[in-house]
């Protein structure tokens, strides 16, 4: 497996997971944090471990913006020094825990690990959409599957005409699409399918008289590490795209790793009961069961070491793995 790349935002949470003045803990990057509101609006992320005997400081308490053990009492900052000691003389000058630059976005909370003179949150990608208030639940849910081998499921919307049958009923449209990969000058890179006078899916046909067919387009933006956004559009056939079906729908596939082998999944579908049952049924029911299978396949074994067959509708999975190659390989030369 190979290491994290360090100069980029990558998400902790939905800010509507962190509630109030609550203690929010999340394994990242392979270690636990502990991130939480200060007073003043802003946030704080250091790490969820006490340097004194190691117990989770989420298991405290705290007071103010100060974050107490609840072992042995030892206070720490937002900036990570420990500021309280019960006990005689001033608290310890060499005792602190690491901290990592937060800050919310687009209804998340990005974090840096590299060096944080370089953290500006204008590298975050662009997730504009997620700042309306267009009636959307967020949803959140771990998988046991290395973050690249997410963004290969994501990448390859290929995989929905087999995987995907019961849920969004394709029905073979994808193979008599046109697939564009193009990397764009801010580093993103896009993988779009065009469908154009196709059988429209399942879900769409109370919308559509019998025997319309529609122009269709899947759309999927990457950004370094793991950032997605996919745009769902459909128009009846030779409208121009002018006649749409529904609005064009454009969700979040946001993956930060847990572990090496195991990842956060951030997303959002509408807020209803039905949506849910959708999402849990794509996600959980379906993409799940598959990128769990492929990680105990290859275990701690290195995707390029395992000699993967490569098709045509790889290429976009495949320009971000290059791309990610680059960045590490560009970090390493950096440190020396």
């Amino acid at each position: 497996m190979t290491g994290y790349i360090r100069n980029l935002w990558y998400m902790a949470a939905w800010v509507d997971e962190v509630s109030g003045d609550a203690l929010f803990s999340r394994t990242l990057l392979d270690r636990p944090w502990l991130i939480y509101r200060k007073g003043d609006g802003g946030w704080a992320m250091i790490a969820d471990r006490c340097p004194h005997r190691f117990v989770p400081l989420s298991l405290g308490r705290r007071e103010g913006d100060v974050v107490h053990c609840r072992y042995h009492g030892l206070g720490f900052a937002t900036d990570g020094r420990c500021v309280h000691s019960p006990f005689p003389g001033d608290p310890p000058a060499h005792v602190s825990v690491a901290t990592m630059p937060v800050v919310e976005r687009h209804r998340g909370l990005w974090f840096w690990q590299g060096d944080p003179a370089l953290a500006d949150p204008a590298q975050i990608p662009d997730f504009g959409f997620l700042d309306a208030d267009a009636g959307m639940r967020r949803g959140h849910l771990t998988i046991a599957g290395n973050y690249e081998l997410i963004t290969d499921n994501l990448m390859d919307l290929t995989h929905a005409e087999f995987l995907h049958v019961e849920s969004f009923g394709v029905n073979g449209s994808i193979f008599h699409g046109a697939q564009t990969v193009r990397h764009d000058a801010d580093g993103a890179i896009w993988n779009n399918w065009d469908m154009t006078g196709v059988t429209p899916p399942d879900w769409s046909k109370p919308m559509l008289q019998p025997g319309d067919t529609v122009d269709q387009w899947l759309h999927m933006r990457w950004h370094a590490p793991a950032a997605m956004a996919l745009t769902v559009g459909l128009a009846r056939a030779g409208t121009a795209r002018a006649d749409l079906v529904v609005p064009p729908m454009v969700n979040p596939h946001i993956i930060t790793p847990e572990t090496a082998t195991s990842s956060h999944y951030f997303y959002d579908h509408a807020d209803n009961d039905a949506a849910a049952e959708m999402a849990r049924q794509v996600f959980v029911d379906e993409d799940e069961p598959m990128i769990e299978a492929a990680q105990r396949a290859l275990g701690t074994q290195d995707f390029w070491d395992a000699h993967p067959a490569i098709l045509k509708t790889d290429a976009g999975a495949i320009r971000a793995r290059r791309a990610l190659m680059q960045l590490r390989k560009a970090e390493e030369t950096a440190a020396g």
